[in-house]
């Protein structure tokens, strides 16, 4: 991939290979001066991989790029073993990982369609056995080989499917809305430590492994910042180079949760060697997305994995900032940094804040406790059986309180008027 180093990149492979349970029992990088039509390599560097295959008794080849129908089919025949590309291996790891159902359909659609092109001889059978999507074998191998139709079909049930989860979810972040609180949510690079991050900041017991794509179904959990305030905050699945146009499509529903957040935190590896590249990649997944107003408006980048720099090259990074960016350094394994991420939500969600004042009577408990739970009171005081508040709220919070008052539901709430802010 142009701009990537070649270490970094076959490191990465690896990664992904492993992260399926694949014994590595030879990597290396391979140059190709000029791509051939027919296998990709030309005719020497073929037979010299073949050589290094059948000695190492691989059952499995991983090309690290893309392979077209007839590249992968001639170099299986060529080789005598099974052959797999990087789109065909991201699939297998999202298959073996989804857990939800949801994730679980999106794989699988996202599977079905890389397959329709190919059709290649390893596709196992809808009511498949083992986890994964099948690239790597199982049973019933050949029972699709030849059923386009079927294919078809099953990719139209699917969408089907996935438009009434997507409704399912649709009602529940209508749901959300209503309460409602702000929704955080965490992106970044595969590997970049956002499970960590997630569990340090929420207390939440969310799988966290050293392996790409360890986290594939968003988790949400609520979290209190230093203002009292309540937001949710959303784990989402890792990014990474080169992701599968059609996995990205497939996984647009679950992804909904970064199009619809209030605020967007960018996670990343900043002891990464490539850590640059890891920023754009995860900047050109979210354009995909339709998210390049949340990626131009500035995303808080949350730099973690800052215990494993010297404090030399940590001075180095974080003085080479940008402008109008906000950056903060952080361990989430050690729990560095943490009050200040706290401290950047708060502030982040407060810019667009309403302020209010409201006279509540004082025996409205519920009224009270629910602006303490919303809002942050800025200033109280008593007087006779009325406490008049001055409590900054969320526009959604602000305008649902109004409205209540409006309709007459304002049950001890005897005024209510916005003022602005005070600096």
């Amino acid at each position: 991939m142009a701009g990537r180093d070649s270490a970094g990149r076959l490191e990465e492979a690896v990664g992904l290979a492993g992260a399926i349970g694949l014994k590595i029992v030879h990597a290396a990088v391979v140059s190709v001066p000029r791509v051939r039509p027919a296998t990709l390599f030309g005719s020497g560097k073929t037979d010299e991989i073949g050589e290094i295959i059948h000695e190492a008794g691989a059952g499995v080849v991983i090309v690290d790029g893309s392979l077209s129908p007839i590249q992968q089919r001639n170099l299986e025949r060529i080789w005598e073993c099974k052959v797999i590309d990087r789109t065909a291996l991201i699939l297998e790891i999202f298959g073996a990982r989804a857990r939800t159902r949801e994730g679980k359909l999106q794989v699988e659609l996202a599977a079905l369609s890389y397959q329709r092109s190919r059709l290649v001889r390893s596709w196992t059978h809808l009511e498949r056995q083992r986890g994964g999507v099948g690239f790597l074998g199982g049973p019933g191998e050949t029972q699709i080989e030849s059923d386009r139709r079927q294919i078809r079909d099953r990719i139209a049930r699917l969408k089907r499917e996935l438009k009434n989860v997507a409704r399912t979810r649709g009602l529940h972040r209508a749901a959300r809305q209503r309460v409602p609180y702000p929704v955080v949510a965490l992106v970044g690079y595969t590997n970049a430590g956002k499970s960590t991050l997630f569990n340090r900041l929420t207390g939440a017991d969310v799988n966290v492994m050293d392996q790409v794509f360890a986290t594939l179904d968003p988790t949400m959990r609520g979290l209190t910042l230093p203002s009292r305030r309540r937001v949710i905050l959303s784990d989402t699945v890792g990014f990474v180079s080169e992701l599968p146009h059609d996995l990205v499509a497939a996984f647009r529903a679950t992804l909904e949760e970064v199009s619809e957040a209030d605020l967007v935190l960018h996670v990343r590896d900043i002891s990464h060697a490539e850590t640059a590249e890891q920023r754009q990649d995860v900047h050109d997944v979210l354009s995909e997305l339709g998210l390049e107003e949340k990626v131009d408006s500035g995303l808080i980048e949350i730099l973690n994995k800052i215990d494993q720099l010297g404090e030399a090259e940590r001075e180095r990074l974080l003085s080479a900032r940008e402008p109008g960016r906000t950056y903060i350094p952080v361990s989430a394994l050690c729990g560095e940094g943490m009050d200040a991420v706290l401290v950047a939500i708060d502030e982040a969600l407060s810019r667009s804040r309403r302020i209010l004042v409201l006279d509540v009577d004082i025996s409205d408990g519920a009224a009270m406790a629910w602006l303490y739970r919303h809002g942050e009171v800025l200033e109280r005081s008593d007087k006779d059986l009325t406490a008049r508040f001055r409590v900054a709220l969320s526009p959604a919070d602000a305008d649902r309180l109004e409205r209540r008052c409006q309709e007459g539901q304002k049950g001890g709430v005897n005024e209510v008027r916005s003022m602005p802010e005070m600096t």
